[in-house]
């Protein structure tokens, strides 16, 4: 883990990259990140990334209580579930790109329809049970969403995913709302052929792998 000095610059840097790649507008999404001391670090709510620095991020704990002045955000218990529900997670975004928005107003997962689903950890991306946002339902709704998967798209609302570290989180995110947009493109044009189950683990032993250096 990086100290909170560091932690609270990548912080920001995140965010206003998330605003840069089009993942997020004005005080949309939020980003945070697990910290050794067993809590996190999170975005606070209401700022504009263009407006954060990075002493305005908030040292929180998970059962809701927070350090300083500014508030965290209103989906920090959807991040706190998320870090106690799964120990691997060092970082989780949560954003509304175009894209995950449109296909979570379907209420449906993006199925298998390219190799790349399958690098969130199964043969699809679900989408969560519709929750009233920054509620703890909503939260819970998130989790089992997301077990055995990286990444979900939640009803109505936009998308979360979480990594071992921030970097990883960010990439996950465009990479569903990219698939999102191929898959939303292809559903214009026809149905979509899906990949066939049987493939899913040639797949996962060709990510060992793919995209690496030796």
């Amino acid at each position: 883990m990086m100290d909170l000095d560091n932690s609270r610059a990548s912080l920001v840097s995140g965010a206003r990259a998330m605003d840069a790649s089009g993942m997020n507008t004005g005080t949309t999404g939020n980003i945070s990140l697990r910290i050794e001391s067993g809590g996190m670090l999170i975005t606070p709510t209401g700022i504009p990334s263009p407006m954060l620095r990075p002493e305005q991020m908030v040292t929180m704990r998970f059962d809701g209580s927070w350090e300083g002045a500014l508030r965290p955000s209103s989906e920090w218990e959807m991040h706190a579930e998320i870090y106690k529900a799964f120990p691997e997670a060092g970082a989780v975004v949560h954003a509304h790109p175009d894209h995950c928005v449109a296909l979570s107003c379907l209420r449906e997962p993006m199925p298998l329809f390219h190799y790349m689903v399958a690098g969130f950890g199964g043969d699809d991306v679900r989408c969560s049970d519709y929750a009233l946002f920054a509620s703890s339902n909503l939260a819970k709704a998130a989790v089992v969403a997301l077990q055995d998967r990286t990444a979900c798209l939640l009803a109505n609302h936009g998308m979360i995913a979480f990594g071992k570290d921030l970097d990883t989180a960010l990439a996950r995110t465009v990479k569903l709302e990219t698939l999102a947009r191929q898959y939303l493109i292809a559903r214009a044009a026809g149905t979509p052929v899906l990949i066939e189950n049987s493939e899913i683990p040639a797949i996962r032993g060709r990510y060992k792998t793919y995209g690496q250096q030796k």
